[in-house]
């Protein structure tokens, strides 16, 4: 059964290896124990090859908001004015010519439930149009003035509704630092890497660390200033070994009280370009049994994906991860498509 298996995750990672826009990749999957290993790559990525982890940062920024609630030191019911100057904040949330800025939750930041715009992808001048062209380093201030000139979405809280914005975690990241009294790379280490193990992980903070370049089509494009400015939305450095660690940990309840997790699986589907997606409290849940395949698929994948193809995923009713990068910005769909399809072919 299991090189059965093997067969049809190395046939469905051929396929995708074979686009024109994937130059590399490489995949890890494992069930929890260890029990089943396969590890496949593709032009030259290793699974000790340091990667860009984009959005999959946003499970690091959300250990550390269950560690803080778990600590008592902020509830996820705290309006985020408790840790801002009120004119700063005013202005960040309007919705037909109601100010709601001053009544944002760290709840409706962690489940993209604030209805605030998204700046990488947004307006004529989104961060993802620049930075394809160029490098250059965005400070928090500069994204909260970009996130008050474009509309918000719908009122925070608003039921059944989200919309996935990277300034809900940029935000938390800051949350994270006044509340733990270090910066966001040392909180990391504090709280992730250092009960991991995890030592070629870390959160760049300057370019003298290594920041790996990325694909967009079939050109290579190095951005360490807006790498080291994604901070806890999307900043974070991994290979997919130590990616997979964490992973476990985090689907595992070994870095933070399982009953605190419980509370994170409640589910808004996304805005309809996130199509299949939904969002919990801080990571991506994609429903399996709407898909039409040849079999019936059961059960989710939960996790998170990165605009630039990375991808984390855990199929419960499997009891299989699967972590890895494909390298490709120009296609953020990609590493989604490739897990759905590695989940659906694992019967």
């Amino acid at each position: 059964m299991i090189n059965i298996q093997t067969k049809k995750f190395e046939r469905i990672f051929n396929k995708f290896t074979r686009l024109k826009k994937v130059n590399e990749g490489i995949l890890l999957i494992e069930n929890t124990s260890g029990e089943f290993s396969l590890c496949k790559n593709y032009g030259g990525k290793e699974l000790n090859s340091l990667f860009l982890m984009a959005s999959i940062t946003k499970l690091f920024t959300t250990t550390c908001i269950l560690i803080l609630l778990e600590q008592e030191k902020l509830s996820l019911e705290d309006k985020i004015i408790k840790y801002f100057d009120i004119n700063f904040l005013n202005g960040i949330h309007t919705y037909k010519n109601k100010d709601y800025s001053l009544k944002l939750t760290i709840s409706d930041l962690l489940f993209q439930t604030s209805g605030l715009p998204d700046v990488y992808l947004e307006g004529k001048n989104s961060l993802k149009n620049q930075i394809i062209q160029d490098d250059y380093y965005i400070t928090f201030c500069d994204m909260i003035s970009m996130v008050k000139n474009l509309k918000s979405h719908f009122e925070p809280g608003k039921k059944e509704k989200s919309y996935y914005a990277d300034i809900n975690f940029d935000i938390l990241g800051e949350i994270i630092k006044k509340e733990s009294g270090l910066t966001l790379s040392k909180a990391y280490k504090k709280y992730i890497f250092e009960p991991l193990g995890l030592v070629n992980t870390y959160l760049p903070e300057n370019k003298n660390e290594e920041i790996p370049k990325i694909y967009y089509m079939n050109q290579i494009i190095h951005r360490p200033d807006f790498v080291i400015s994604s901070g806890a939305s999307g900043g974070c450095i991994t290979n997919a070994y130590e990616l997979m660690i964490f992973i476990k940990a985090f689907f595992g309840g070994k870095l933070f009280n399982k009953t605190i997790f419980k509370s994170l699986s409640v589910y808004n589907k996304l805005q309809l370009s996130m199509k299949p997606i939904y969002y919990g409290g801080g990571y991506m849940k994609i429903p399996l049994n709407g898909f039409v395949s040849l079999f019936m698929v059961k059960g989710e994948l939960i996790g998170h994906s990165g605009s630039t193809g990375s991808f984390a995923f855990y199929y419960p009713t499997k009891d299989l991860f699967f972590v890895g990068d494909i390298n490709q910005m120009s296609n953020p769909a990609l590493p989604i498509r490739l897990a759905i399809q590695l989940a659906m072919v694992s019967k």
